[in-house]
């Protein structure tokens, strides 16, 4: 049996075994939730591994994903940010990276949850485990209303297939295969 997918890139592999389909700690910043947002919104348009490789340097140039940190952010953090040769450099996902960290914070402020807002559009487990990569869906129903709902808060670049691969990275929607190693959680050993 092999894992559903990142055979062959240890950093890849490592994701896929270590984090991928795992519930996110709750922080009452929600810094991890956003992180997963903001990553999933840089990916659009490329490989997750692309995104992988450069998780770090986000990190660092988006202070760990502390919204309230990240919702101060102005023009001159926007140009830091464009000429960061680390970074994916397309302003379009830099501002709406910054533009979410503030809809979280507003979010906060009105006494919502993100992780609350992601649990509620989960979608219901199938009766049966995908068996390859075309079984997996882009998105769902749950995920198009997801987008609406964060659309209505003040959230960019949350189309429904973004919202699918979060809840998949945050481990609302199980999709390892069911021939993975990892369907059920870790393997023994």
């Amino acid at each position: 049996m092999e894992r559903c997918f990142g055979t062959g890139d240890p950093l890849y592999e490592r994701y896929h075994d270590e984090e991928w389909g795992r519930l996110v700690p709750d922080e009452p910043d929600e810094a991890p939730l956003f992180e997963r947002i903001a990553l999933e919104g840089f990916q659009a348009g490329l490989s997750w591994v692309t995104v992988l490789r450069k998780r770090e340097a986000f990190r660092r140039a988006f202070a760990d994903f502390h919204p309230g940190v990240v919702a101060a952010y102005g023009e001159d953090d926007v140009t830091r940010l464009m000429g960061d040769p680390t970074l994916i450099r397309n302003e379009r996902k830099i501002r709406a990276a910054i533009n979410n960290a503030r809809a979280v914070v507003v979010l906060h402020g009105r006494g919502m949850r993100l992780g609350d807002l992601l649990r509620e559009h989960a979608p219901e487990p199938r009766a049966s485990p995908p068996r390859s990569p075309v079984d997996i869906p882009g998105s769902t129903p749950e995920s198009e209303a997801l987008s609406v709902r964060l659309k209505e808060l003040g959230f960019r670049l949350v189309g429904p297939v973004t919202m699918y691969a979060t809840l998949q990275a945050v481990g609302l929607v199980n999709d390892h295969l069911a021939g993975c190693p990892w369907r059920h959680g870790p393997p023994p050993g």
